[in-house]
Order: C-alpha cells, then sequence, then structure tokens
C-alpha cells in the first residue's frame, strides 16, 4: 500500500484542438478529463486497478485556458476508505500562448496561474483492489463473511398480465 499523500503530475500543451469556443477558448471539460487521467494513475498506484470515478464534490474554473498554454495538473490521494478514494486536483498555466504578438509567440510564467481546482471521489471495488490489506492488531477479531446474494434464476418467464 502506497503511503499518502500519494500525487501525479502531467504536462502537456492544449492543442488548437483542445479548442472549443471562440478565441481559442479550451473548454473546461478538457480540463475534468486531465483530472480523470491523474485519478485513474494514483488508483493503479494505490489500489493496482483503474477504478471508477464516481463525483466530483466541487470544481472551480479560476482562469481561462487557450489553445497554445502549457498546463501542469496534479492530483493528490488525500483519504481511502474501503472502496472509496478521495483526491484533489489542480492545473496551472505554466506557459501562455501571446497570440497578440505573433501566432507563434508564447511566454513562460514567473508565476504559475491556478485555472482548475477540484475534489472528487473514485472507487475501486474490493475484489479489484490488489494492495496487501493492512494488517489487524494483535487480539482483533476477523470480520464475520458477507452472505452471498441469492443466485440469480436462469430460463424464469416473466408473468404475463
Amino acid at each position: 500500500m502506497a503511503p499518502l499523500p500519494l500525487r501525479a503530475r502531467l504536462r502537456l500543451r492544449m492543442s488548437q484542438a483542445d479548442a472549443h469556443y471562440g478565441g481559442d477558448l479550451v473548454d473546461g471539460a478538457r480540463l475534468l478529463a486531465l483530472f480523470g487521467d491523474l485519478a485513474t494513475e494514483l488508483l493503479v498506484r494505490h489500489d493496482g486497478d483503474e477504478g471508477l470515478f464516481r463525483a466530483y464534490d466541487a470544481v472551480e474554473f479560476l482562469a481561462p485556458v487557450h489553445a497554445g498554454d502549457f498546463l501542469e495538473a496534479e492530483g493528490e490521494l488525500v483519504g481511502v476508505g474501503a472502496t472509496s478514494r478521495a483526491m484533489r486536483f489542480e492545473a496551472r498555466k505554466v506557459i501562455a500562448s501571446r497570440r497578440d504578438l505573433s501566432s507563434s509567440a508564447a511566454e513562460v510564467l514567473s508565476t504559475p496561474v491556478v485555472v482548475c481546482r477540484a475534489t472528487g471521489t473514485c472507487v475501486v471495488p474490493r475484489e479489484q483492489q490488489r494492495r496487501p490489506a493492512p494488517p489487524r492488531p494483535r487480539g482483533a477479531k476477523r470480520a464475520p463473511p458477507r452472505p452471498k446474494p441469492p443466485a440469480r434464476r436462469r430460463g424464469v418467464a416473466w408473468p404475463s398480465r
């Protein structure tokens, strides 16, 4: 089991293909896709499985992102339940395109600009977790096994009305 907090980071350039709105503005959903990729990496590192993104608790879009900007996105695993994983995300603009100067001008920002923050919850079903279970304290009793769900019957016709 990886110790907390566990972090992952991506750095990439927003391309013209990422621009969705006028003025080469990048859709906020593109930033959430980056956060989804970070969540997947964190789950693989922690549990050995990609898991599923259940929900965002909060999302804040704080500054515009344009085609040609370079972003650094970071995710952090901040809490672990039996199957749930709490995460925090932040995306920062580290290089800004400067189309006002020329079509290919860009500027390294001395201070990165936070463009988006989010928190969310992911889940990894118990049967898909491949990390070792934490050791039980001495004298602790083993939890009783869960009852199995009833078997599904095959070939049963629905009653007619």
